[in-house]
């Protein structure tokens, strides 16, 4: 019973994603997360011999303490009753996955760069990117919502489950941390520079298998969409190292096959420009409309993952 109680699990939180997605009335551990960083950031700074050192003390002791909440409130439901076990992982691994809100935010991107203003389209962009957007373009508005598709469909969806699978709802928990931290501290600016170098790092490393394995999927995704799996595939190849981040580009470029478009270039963070080179060399500028198809590419690779992980979830439990 409790077998098949267990392979409901991952199924359950990504459809509960799907239709509920993240309503910002619903309480949520990453917003818990935010606060936790931003609440003892101030005490390990102050922590010797060098910020380098302060900062890996700062991530180690925010991943354990977020994973030995989860486990003891997983154990505790367990505990009571299976299905309250199951019911609390379902919970918890939802949580750590965003393939509706990516999808809700791209399209509010789109739709309000086609009725309303560029000045409105960039403020909804800046919810969902680390770059500064009051220098975009309409391009480069429709550019960076397809690039945080493809980038987030490793850091919202392949990579929770991937662990999840692992070792279940705390390290998804445990992982979704790791990504916070990285999103607020895993900086290269004067700030962050030193005490954020744990934080990148640690994200890099933790993505680093999950990137890698999601680009057949992604194909597919890709050949059954539009044809065009064999591109997905070779661009990520031939271009997936193009990208500051080592695994960012990869899908990326996979998105870029898939959908014949031309991202990276320079953009500015915190006021400076960083020069990046282009993905998807040969191809075309992007339009509206590859908004649109790189949330259904998205959505498409996150179920046939989903259906992978799971897969072989059954396997190793049989």
């Amino acid at each position: 019973m409790e077998h098949l109680i267990a392979l409901v699990i991952l199924p359950a939180a990504f459809i509960l994603d799907i239709f509920i997605g993240d309503p910002r009335w619903l309480p949520h551990p990453v917003r818990w997360m935010g606060k936790a960083i931003l609440v003892m950031e101030p005490f390990f700074r102050k922590i010797r011999p060098n910020l380098v050192f302060a900062g890996f003390l700062f991530v180690v002791t925010l991943i354990l303490l977020t994973w030995v909440a989860s486990f003891l409130v997983v154990k505790t439901a367990h505990n009571l009753h299976p299905l309250c076990g199951a019911g609390i992982e379902i919970v918890l691994i939802y949580y750590a996955i965003s393939a509706r809100s990516l999808r809700d935010s791209a399209r509010e991107v789109g739709e309000v760069l086609s009725r309303q203003t560029l000045q409105d389209a960039r403020q909804k962009l800046a919810w969902i990117v680390g770059r500064d957007v009051q220098q975009l373009t309409p391009k480069g508005v429709i550019r960076a919502a397809v690039e945080t598709v493809a980038e987030n469909l490793i850091d919202g969806v392949v990579s929770p489950l991937f662990y999840a699978v692992i070792g279940g709802a705390p390290l998804a928990m445990a992982y979704k941390m790791i990504n916070t931290l990285d999103s607020m501290v895993g900086y290269k600016n004067e700030k962050y520079i030193e005490f954020g170098k744990a934080s990148a790092r640690l994200d890099d490393a933790a993505n680093y298998i999950p990137a890698r394995l999601a680009l057949p999927v992604i194909s597919i995704a890709a050949q059954i969409l539009y044809r065009r799996g064999s591109h997905a595939l070779k661009t990520a190849r031939k271009e997936g190292r193009n990208h500051a981040s080592p695994n960012a580009g990869f899908s990326e470029a996979a998105f870029a096959g898939a959908l014949s478009v031309k991202l990276g270039g320079a953009n500015y963070y915190h006021g400076l420009l960083v020069q990046k080179p282009h993905i998807g060399v040969l191809f075309g500028d992007v339009e509206i409309v590859h908004i649109k198809k790189a949330n259904n590419l998205m959505l498409l690779s996150a179920a046939l993952w989903l259906a992978m992980v799971w897969g072989a979830q059954w396997l190793l439990s049989v």
